[in-house]
């Protein structure tokens, strides 16, 4: 019986680059030749929670065009990479058959879906060793943890502490490491969206994020919104619209799946400050950047109480049941054209507006006073740019069970005159 090929895995889940990818700079500096292995994973495409599905089409069509550019970069560099539909652990399985599989090099990963995968991988490869890397975030966990000891309930005391001596690491170079073809060859799927249990469609003419997913795209927009039109010195006060390509980065969903690195993003900022100047606005998308982080820690250190009725304040949280005003919520026919014109726009294109998104989330948990989940649940199938750490933290905060002590609450017609005035948004949705 012949011996079984030794080598690495590079198992990929959010972090679906080249560029600034941790997990492939460590493995190519290994001895051993690797595999790149990706797992449309079932019960993702398949499930659902809350009367919604895990995954709607538009975030299923744009982690195609994503894994699918990050196909055609690790061709570039002779990396052999595996695309799978089905169960994560049965694919290793089937993998072990063949090699001997020494080392695993992996995103790190904190919330429960997440961990129930990885513990079924560890059954299969009980000896395999387990290299992870927080590439996610902007701010190391060595540099947040070295500052604070806790991470506080408010933002504006978690942003105060680490902005005052901010260190954001290099990004990882591997344009100069060499791989030579490894001889690996392997079977991949053919992915489609028929094949994932989706029907075909064309993106609406009216949509805010006409792009197409994939590292390759996500530079492209970084350079667009930095240099061609430089609309990163006007960020802050276009970041508000709701009409248009160019009224925020739109980074969002790039960075959601991990095609886009925030510290990549840190780095372009800064560079851009140096050539063109820093003002508010370009401070302002760091901002954000931090925001992103914020949630993430938090779920990092309320672990699922994040997906709890209520949240991480452990407040007592009343809701109705009312599956009617909860369809008349979704299908945008409540009684705010505001509110209908914003989930008419997501049903229609996987895209919301940061207006728009906290509009509809207070409406749905304070007007028609509705379990906040299932409107987190529903943001989850829709959003292109879905993201557990972000979705699960602001509703929390908007339903008052998060890290707002103030429990908000916003006036969907007032937000209108404000951010509306002319109609232009409501008459672009509402209109036959």
């Amino acid at each position: 019986m012949s011996e079984k090929q030794k080598i690495n895995i590079l198992w990929l889940t959010k972090d679906l680059r080249t560029r600034d990818s941790e997990s492939l700079y460590k493995i190519m500096q290994e001895g051993l030749p690797f595999l790149a292995v990706y797992v449309f994973e079932d019960l993702e495409f398949k499930s659902s929670q809350f009367g919604s599905r895990k995954t709607g089409k538009y975030r299923a069509k744009f982690l195609m065009e994503t894994v699918e550019d990050l196909k055609n970069n690790f061709t570039r560099k002779n990396i052999p990479f595996l695309i799978k539909i089905g169960n994560t652990a049965t694919v290793f399985k089937e993998l072990t058959d063949r090699f001997e599989i020494t080392k695993i090099f992996c995103q790190e990963e904190w919330t429960q879906e997440e961990l129930i995968k990885e513990n079924e991988i560890r059954e299969v490869l009980p000896s395999a060793v387990w290299e992870k890397s927080y590439s996610q975030f902007l701010v190391h966990p060595l540099f947040v943890f070295k500052t604070i000891e806790k991470i506080p309930m408010l933002f504006t005391a978690f942003r105060q502490k680490i902005e005052k001596n901010l260190l954001i690491r290099p990004e990882f170079n591997t344009e100069h490491l060499g791989y030579e073809r490894s001889g690996i060859e392997v079977e991949s799927n053919e992915i489609s969206l028929e094949l994932l249990g989706y029907d075909g469609f064309e993106t609406d003419k009216r949509s805010a994020f006409p792009f197409r997913g994939g590292e390759t795209e996500g530079l492209k927009r970084v350079e667009s919104y930095f240099l061609e039109t430089r609309n990163l010195s006007r960020y802050k006060e276009t970041r508000n619209g709701l009409i248009g390509d160019d009224y925020s980065s739109k980074f969002s969903a790039w960075l959601a799946d991990g095609s886009l690195s925030a510290v990549t993003v840190y780095h372009e900022i800064k560079k851009y400050e140096q050539q063109f100047g820093s003002n508010e606005s370009t401070y302002w998308l760091v901002f954000e950047l931090l925001w992103r982080d914020f949630f993430r820690y938090v779920s990092m250190e309320y672990k699922d109480l994040i997906f709890w009725k209520n949240g991480i304040s452990r407040k007592k949280y009343t809701a109705e049941y009312n599956e009617e005003l909860i369809r008349s919520w979704k299908d945008g026919a409540t009684d705010s054209d505001f509110i209908n014109a914003n989930m008419l726009e997501l049903k229609n294109t996987g895209w919301m507006s940061n207006r728009g998104r906290q509009n509809v989330a207070s409406y749905f948990c304070k007007v028609l006073k509705q379990d906040w989940r299932i409107g987190a649940a529903y943001f989850e199938e829709l959003l292109i740019d879905y993201d557990v750490h972000s979705n699960y933290g602001n509703w929390m905060y908007l339903a008052g069970v998060g890290n707002d002590n103030r429990d908000r609450i916003f006036n969907p017609e007032k937000q209108a005159e404000v951010y509306d005035p002319n109609h232009e948004f409501t008459q672009l949705w509402l209109q036959n």
